[in-house]
């Protein structure tokens, strides 16, 4: 049995990491602060455990979007790369930024209190508002 290994990295290549095990969820978010630090509608993040998270190259550049949160983010290209919530086990790596970002699919939507009004979610995944708990879950 082969070891889980999935890799990837910025647009230009200056920034690549590996994990060393599969995401535990992969949700697409549409709150404020996602639409502004990734430029879209929505952020498509996995997260996966610390220890599986490893930098190929040196760390990129880092913004605190919030006072617990660092959004990782390549300095020359200016990708979206990584979501970092200081207080949790977990990182999250954008979903765009996985050399085979199929093997990764969405398992639900969050933050929908700030979706946009255009934006029809019919693919039948769980959505939550921010600060609900995950599916399954008691608490965040």
């Amino acid at each position: 049995m082969s070891e889980f290994a999935l890799t990837g990295g910025c647009h230009c290549g200056q920034a690549r990491y590996v994990l060393s095990a599969a995401p535990e969820r992969a949700e697409l978010c549409h709150c404020r602060d996602c639409q502004k630090a990734v430029g879209a509608v929505f952020g498509a993040f996995a997260d996966v455990k610390r220890e599986a998270f490893r930098w190929l190259t040196q760390s990129p550049a880092t913004y605190a979007s919030s006072p617990s949160v660092q959004r990782g983010f390549c300095q020359t290209c200016g990708a979206s790369l990584t979501y970092d919530a200081a207080d949790g086990d977990t990182i999250g790596v954008s979903l765009g930024s996985l050399d085979a970002p199929d093997r990764v699919p969405a398992t639900g939507h969050c933050g929908v209190q700030s979706k946009l009004a255009w934006l029809t979610l019919n693919d039948g995944l769980p959505q939550r508002r921010t600060g609900e708990a995950f599916p399954g879950q008691d608490h965040e």
